[in-house]
């Protein structure tokens, strides 16, 4: 059954129906996770109509649940703000990409929870909750990074910042160099981050540097943009998977000969445009989430397991960094943080890559992104979160009957009290 809602009031009478006749409801987004976090056992139900936007003068914006990041950033950008720090996804609604703990990359700079002010939430008995750090103090804790278990967010406030550029450079460069020197090179910049590609010591680095928009602005031009972002990055990108797929042994060779495609470039464009990257090649993603002290010693390991494995890896690993926050269930909870990621092409069995990336992060006491894929369960996961029981009490006070869970909340936070 899918249900759908265009105010608070509809949220509430479907969370209270479900909770009469002993329903489970999921709230979904724009479906952009890879694990079964929103996926329902009995009602979907689908926010995307609550997506309004209002911009204080103080940067103080209330978003509509369902609003799509990108439409979020386009008001902010047309009204003189902007988000802190984004991902490079901008196709996720705002409360499923907090649910899932979102984030970019920039050792400075938290994830996307980080800038959350309140949170309207309505708790499956039907009460509206209005949460802030002075009001409803432990909801707004841990309902940064919701997982959608302990209410459907149906709106959030944000702290966006005065509008600001990015200067942008990207190039190529060696793993084994940014292993030696990971520390220097990860912080070199306001926010940094480099894919690997696997059969190859090659790396792409992208080093961002915020600064004011009064410096003015020197984007690609249109012509550079479609040639690298679409025909090599997506089109040609698409064929080397395909081709990959379909002939295993011509992945070495076609990863070493993107590696060499490629190029440097440098332009200066407003936040979100460089934040954001367009990926038309589906994938399938796991991502852990490390301190970042061990992130040279895991990806070493990995790149050693891939050598010796007789594994085809199209997909580069993708590295980012995030600082420590305050957020019971975010990965950066507690420490600052590496992010190592590694895809398959959609369709495809991870089979021992992903293992292999889980195994060698488990080490270091990893945390899985709550969106892509991972195995583990509540056991592993409350001795990888300090404040993991914390989070259970509320969600425990607010739906001890389980009416927002499913198979997979089961897995990895434990069943409700009252199941």
């Amino acid at each position: 059954m899918v249900a759908r809602a265009a105010s608070v009031d509809d949220v509430v009478a479907v969370l209270t129906a479900a909770a009469l006749a002993g329903r489970r409801v999921r709230p979904i987004g724009s479906s952009h996770s890879f694990s079964a976090i929103g996926r329902p056992e009995e009602t979907q139900l689908v926010l995307d109509e609550l997506c309004h936007i209002t911009v204080g003068d103080d940067g103080l914006v209330t978003v509509g649940a369902g609003t799509p990041l990108y439409r979020l950033n386009a008001e902010l950008a047309r009204t003189g703000w902007a988000l802190t720090n984004l991902g490079d996804i901008d196709r996720q609604s705002v409360a499923g990409a907090l649910a899932t703990g979102t984030h970019g990359t920039g050792a400075g700079f938290g994830g996307l929870a980080t800038q959350v002010r309140a949170l309207q939430l309505v708790t499956p008995a039907g009460e509206v909750l209005h949460c802030d750090a002075g009001t409803h103090p432990e909801v707004f804790a841990a309902g940064r990074v919701g997982l959608g278990a302990l209410g459907v967010v149906t709106a959030v406030t944000l702290q966006a910042e005065p509008a600001f550029a990015l200067h942008a450079v990207e190039g190529p460069g060696r793993l084994s160099a940014a292993l030696e020197c990971f520390e220097e090179l990860m912080t070199s910049t306001d926010h940094v981050e480099f894919y690997w590609f696997p059969h190859t010591d090659a790396t792409l680095l992208k080093c961002n540097t915020r600064v004011p928009l009064s410096v003015g602005l020197d984007p690609l031009p249109r012509w550079r943009a479609v040639w690298d972002d679409e025909i090599l990055a997506n089109a040609a990108f698409a064929g080397v998977v395909a081709a990959g797929r379909r002939l295993p042994a011509l992945v070495p060779p076609l990863a070493r000969v993107s590696a060499r495609a490629l190029g440097r470039r440098s332009w200066t464009d407003h936040s979100h445009r460089v934040f954001v990257s367009r990926r038309r090649v589906r994938f399938l993603e796991m991502e852990y989430a490390v301190p970042r002290e061990q992130a040279p010693a895991v990806l070493e390991q990995l790149r050693r397991v891939h050598e010796d494995g007789d594994w085809r890896t199209a997909f580069p690993v993708e590295v980012r960094l995030a600082a420590a926050d305050d957020i019971p269930l975010s990965t950066a909870s507690g420490r600052d943080t590496a992010y190592i990621a590694a895809h398959v092409p959609a369709g495809t069995e991870p089979g021992p890559w992903f293992a292999a990336l889980e195994a060698i992060a488990g080490e270091v006491g990893g945390r899985p992104h709550w969106g892509k894929l991972h195995g583990l369960d509540a056991a592993v996961l409350r001795q990888r979160y300090p404040r993991f029981g914390e989070f259970l009490a509320v969600r425990d006070r607010l739906d001890p009957t389980g009416v927002l869970a499913n198979a997979h909340l089961d897995r990895v936070l434990g069943p409700a009290p009252g199941r």
